[in-house]
C-alpha cells in the first residue's frame, strides 16, 4: 500500500525558515517525479514545486528564490526547504507523486500525503 507521510510543519515568524519532508513507502519512487502543493481554506490547492529523479526542478513563481526542493532517492524522501517565509505561505502542505513523466512538469498526483500545516506569523 502506497503511503506518503509529511512531517516538519509548524509555526514560524515571517522571514524565518522551515523544512518539510515527505517519506514514501509501499513502493519504489526513486525514479518518479515528486512534489509539493499547498492549500488554504476556501482556495484551490496550489502547485509549489516538483523534482524529477535526476534533480530537475520546477517552481511556482511565488516561491522562486525562496524555496528549494530536493530528494534523497535511496530514502524515497522529498524535502522542501522554505526560506524568507511570508504570511501568504501559510497553508497545509501536501506531498504528491506521479508514477510517470507523461505530464512533466505538471504533477497531477497519483498519490498524496495527508498534509502538514505551515503557519507563518507576521
Amino acid at each position: 500500500q502506497v503511503q506518503l507521510v509529511e512531517s516538519g510543519g509548524g509555526l514560524v515568524q515571517a522571514g524565518g525558515s522551515l523544512r518539510v519532508s515527505c517519506a514514501a513507502s509501499g513502493g519504489t519512487f526513486s525514479r518518479d517525479p515528486m512534489g509539493w502543493f499547498r492549500q488554504v481554506p476556501g482556495k484551490e490547492r496550489e502547485f509549489v514545486a516538483v523534482i524529477s529523479w535526476s534533480g530537475s526542478t520546477v517552481y511556482a513563481d511565488s516561491v522562486k528564490g525562496r524555496f528549494t526542493i530536493s530528494r534523497h532517492n535511496a530514502k524515497n524522501t522529498v524535502y522542501l526547504q522554505m526560506n524568507s517565509l511570508k504570511p501568504e505561505d501559510t497553508g497545509v502542505y501536501y506531498c504528491a507523486t506521479d508514477r510517470s513523466y507523461r505530464q512533466w512538469p505538471t504533477l497531477k498526483g497519483d498519490y498524496w500525503g495527508q498534509g502538514t500545516q505551515v503557519t507563518v506569523s507576521s
